[in-house]
């Protein structure tokens, strides 16, 4: 067995992997580098490895087996951009409160906007203000990743569809959330009141 086949058995069993994982799995066979860059290479080139940006990678066996998982796509999403939970759109149609489709995996972080066009999915990253990088969980299963709170998901939602609420009168609210189709009485009564306390905590603050 080839040393780059042999690096390919070893690695198909992670979620995903970096570069410098691949450089440290090469030292005991005591392999350049440069080898290994041409490695991966060919690995891409023969489909066996997908990059999801620079530097990360999952093996196609992996994502085969995992890619009806949503979880599966919230854990890369949350490991391609850190810090990231996910947000808005996806964390309601997770949480049954959206009826479109989503096709982007949105999520929220300090850093800087930023999205990622893969051959395993679309991913936006949505910058917020430090302060208001909160109310999110871990959910635990198969796959970990971080979500926003339903309340949470809304907020973010209409923090970016109004520009951080710009000229927006609090008691139009309802009036935005109903453009969106989002009835958000099937939202959790606790979960809806948490909503309207961020809502005026912020508009209020601002």
């Amino acid at each position: 067995m080839k040393y780059r086949e042999i690096l390919l058995e070893q690695l198909k069993s992670q979620p995903y992997f970096t570069k410098k994982v691949v450089y440290q799995l090469s030292e005991q066979y005591k392999l350049k580098n440069t080898t290994v860059d041409s490695y991966i290479s060919q690995s891409l080139k023969h489909k066996d490895i997908i990059s999801l940006r620079n530097g990360l990678y999952i093996s196609n066996d992996f994502y085969n087996k995992n890619k009806g998982d949503i979880s599966y796509s919230f854990y890369l999403a949350n490991i391609l951009r850190k810090p990231s939970y996910i947000s808005s759109w996806t964390a309601l149609q997770y949480y049954n409160l959206a009826t479109e489709a989503i096709h982007i995996i949105t999520s929220i972080t300090p850093k800087v906007t930023r999205s990622y066009k893969t051959k395993v999915g679309n991913f936006a990253y949505q910058s917020i203000n430090e302060k208001l990088f909160s109310d999110f969980s871990l959910v635990k299963g198969k796959f970990d990743f971080f979500i926003a709170s339903p309340s949470k998901a809304l907020f973010d939602l209409l923090y970016m569809k109004t520009r951080q609420f710009k000229g927006v009168d609090v008691k139009n609210i309802n009036s935005l959330i109903e453009e969106l189709r989002i009835d958000i009485s099937d939202m959790d009564e606790k979960e809806q009141k948490k909503f309207y306390d961020m809502i005026n905590k912020y508009t209020n603050h601002e």
